[in-house]
């Protein structure tokens, strides 16, 4: 049975050739682009299009039509391609409709060679969009997988191409237009459905190469009918009915004769969606690719994929990787959700106009008949939530499995501090790639986490937030304060645990004095600098200190004169903890902050804060830049971050010791042995 795909959902592929097929009510134009592990389109010659139709692996139809069908051969397909972008755009001929929600929506369906619909696709909610990528595949755990994209772009076949990052996309896009309006793109005379259908099938079960084919490093078909077919994605929050459209799946294209009007466009899928987390997507290449074995054409298995690998995902080193395959999970997560929370939508939305029109008719508004009209729509409704729920449960169980498999594989700088790997804690002779600040999870996911990773050397300085607005529900107001304190020891000792020994330093400026005891593992160990800042003079002279450094340090990579550096100035990256902001601070003490905050990350100074904002509330306006400046993290379970990708708003949960574990003083006594040696 084929698989109705939502908006973000995606389907395995186990047959290594394969058939995009696009049905539209008017003519369209198709393309793809070929990225790498990273997303990016190598140039105009990873983008195929009417007037350049064939790349390696796939080929694309020669001009416009109301129907399409892509050629895809993933053994032809070049190690280095990753992704494929299915796209169709309206051409720019007269009397073509400018945008598709003038139409009715169109729909891409993957197919075998045979015409078996493999996964379907309808794009709905299209407005003022001219050029939509629909479809992506990509390699997954060293298999191939199909996603339902439905990125659109007002901007047409610029702004499309301009998301993939390709150069002068205007230029290339003016370029496809031309050539279409030129009739450089070839016209086929159609086969009949029955030749056509004979013919492939023959192919697919001997094995041979397609007529015109060219070698298995060539197109997968050069000889093709002139129905192009190129996937688009809706830009709505709505999924698309359960329904397939009739009569789309196996079709061969109506138009197409010789002298036909051809209409090029070249097109991407943005690069795994319009937010850049800078991570590439977890591929499995940057060790050189074993030859690839093809897939049996077989229905992929029942119980999902293969089992999951940690590590697997492109990186030139273990942690590289590991760190990729996490923000894999994390994209995989929010995606699968959206199509979920979008399905859902779309069902009330759907139910809701259906009553409305029962209401809307006297004849059927009471008496039986309404009744019956009533559970009818309330009965599609619960279908369509519970066909949407089981897709999600399927992508959980998944992504589940994976982080079954991934996190007890982490390094210590990515683990939970209950992970084992903190037992046999030694102090590393390299710096981390990363760090690990916490957790991260969605609603309708709550046992599965994600964590979170940031890249190191930090970017951004961190605000702990020592008044959520739920502390009304700690005991003491004391309690929720000291909370946030041992979520920033935590996080202090965590850096210092994943650095070589002298490379990083911390320390703390405490003016009251009153974070003493929550301070203790670090001092108590002797890991710090120097022991807690207090009073104004010792804030001051903290202050100071640093912001010489920062000083020295800017004038000398600008002037080129690093060895012009004191030699006693020290150079390792330091960690400013600053407690009960904005208490102790007068307004020399407050702009040296607000500086480091602004310049210390450039040069190995970064800034924790412990706060609560309200109190800074008397400085007026004057410290909004350093707020919004800091990424704000909180000591409880806190909704607060928001990826712009697709708005989910994501739960955080602080990386805190387990009670009663002594691992911190375990692993902050081999840190403080490991400087002791060092110096």
């Amino acid at each position: 049975m084929a698989a109705e795909l939502v908006r973000g959902q995606n389907h395995p592929l186990s047959q290594n050739r394969i058939e995009i097929r696009i049905s539209a009510d008017v003519p369209v134009v198709a393309g793809a682009t070929l990225a790498d592990e990273s997303g990016r389109v190598r140039g105009t010659d990873g983008v195929a299009h009417p007037g350049a139709p064939t790349l390696p692996g796939i080929e694309v139809s020669r001009q416009a039509a109301a129907e399409h069908r892509l050629a895809v051969d993933f053994d032809a397909m070049p190690a280095a391609v990753h992704r494929v972008s299915v796209l169709i755009a309206l051409p720019a001929t007269p009397g073509a409709p400018p945008r598709f929600g003038a139409v009715a929506a169109p729909r891409a369906a993957v197919t075998g060679l045979d015409g078996t619909e493999i996964a379907g696709y309808n794009l709905i909610g299209l407005d003022s969009e001219s050029a939509v990528v629909a479809l992506e595949l990509y390699r997954r755990q060293g298999a191939w997988k199909i996603r339902a994209v439905g990125q659109g772009y007002a901007e047409g076949l610029t702004g499309l191409l301009a998301d993939q990052g390709l150069p002068g996309a205007a230029e290339l896009a003016r370029g496809i237009e031309q050539a279409v309006a030129r009739g450089l793109a070839r016209a086929v005379p159609a086969r009949t459905a029955d030749t056509d259908r004979s013919w492939r099938t023959a192919a697919s079960v001997t094995g041979a190469d397609l007529p015109g084919t060219a070698s298995a490093a060539g197109s997968p078909y050069d000889a093709q009918a002139p129905d192009d077919t190129a996937g688009r994605r809706a830009t709505s929050d709505g999924p698309v009915e359960s329904e397939p459209t009739p009569g789309d799946a196996g079709r061969l294209p109506a138009s197409g004769g010789p002298g036909a009007p051809a209409t090029g466009t070249s097109s991407g899928g943005p690069t795994g969606g319009p937010i850049d987390y800078t991570h590439p997507k977890r591929r499995r290449t940057s060790r050189p690719p074993a030859p690839e074995t093809p897939a049996p054409e077989t229905p992929a298995p029942a119980d999902g994929p293969a089992p999951p690998v940690a590590g697997d995902a492109v990186g030139w080193s273990m942690d590289e990787r590991l760190y990729n395959q996490v923000w894999g999970m994390f994209e995989d997560l929010a995606r699968s959700t959206a199509a979920y929370r979008s399905a859902v939508d779309f069902a009330e939305s759907r139910m809701e106009k259906e009553l409305d029109q029962v209401l809307s008719d006297p004849r059927s508004r009471l008496g039986t008949a309404g009744d019956a009209a009533r559970e009818a729509a309330q009965a599609r409704q619960a279908q369509l939530v519970d066909q949407a729920r089981a897709a999600l449960d399927r992508d959980l169980a998944q992504l589940t499995a994976e982080s079954e498999v991934v996190e007890p594989a982490l390094p210590p700088a990515y683990a939970r501090w209950d992970n084992p790997v903190w037992h046999g804690y030694r102090v590393p002779t390299e710096s981390p790639m990363a760090v690990r600040l916490g957790d991260l999870h969605l609603p309708e996911s709550a046992p599965l986490r994600i964590p979170m990773l940031v890249r190191l050397p930090l970017e951004r300085g961190l605000w702990i937030d020592s008044g959520v607005p739920d502390a009304s529900l700690f005991e003491e107001a004391g309690e929720l304060r000291h909370l946030a304190l041992q979520t920033a020891v935590a996080l202090a000792a965590r850096l210092l645990a994943v650095h070589p020994a002298g490379e990083f330093g911390v320390q703390v400026v405490d003016p009251a004095g009153a974070g003493a005891s929550a301070f203790a593992p670090l001092t108590g160990a002797g890991v710090l600098d120097a022991p807690p800042a207090v009073g104004a003079a010792g804030v001051a002279g903290v202050l100071g200190r640093l912001t010489e450094r920062v000083d020295l340090v800017q004038m000398a990579v600008r002037g080129g004169a690093s060895d012009a550096l004191p030699p006693g100035l020290d150079t390792s990256r330091q960690l400013l903890i600053v407690h009960d902001f904005p208490h102790g601070f007068d307004d020399r003490a407050v702009t040296q902050l607000r500086y480091l905050a602004d310049e210390g990350p450039d040069v190995g100074v970064h800034l924790l804060l412990v706060a609560d904002r309200e109190d800074a509330a008397a400085y007026g306006p004057l410290l909004d830049p350093l707020w919004r400046s800091l990424m704000r993290l909180t000591p409880v379970p806190d909704d607060h971050l928001a990826d712009p990708w697709v708005g989910h708003a994501w739960t955080y949960e602080p990386g805190l010791v387990p009670p009663g574990s002594q691992v911190l003083q375990q692993v902050l006594a081999r840190v403080a042995t490991a400087r002791t040696k060092h110096t």
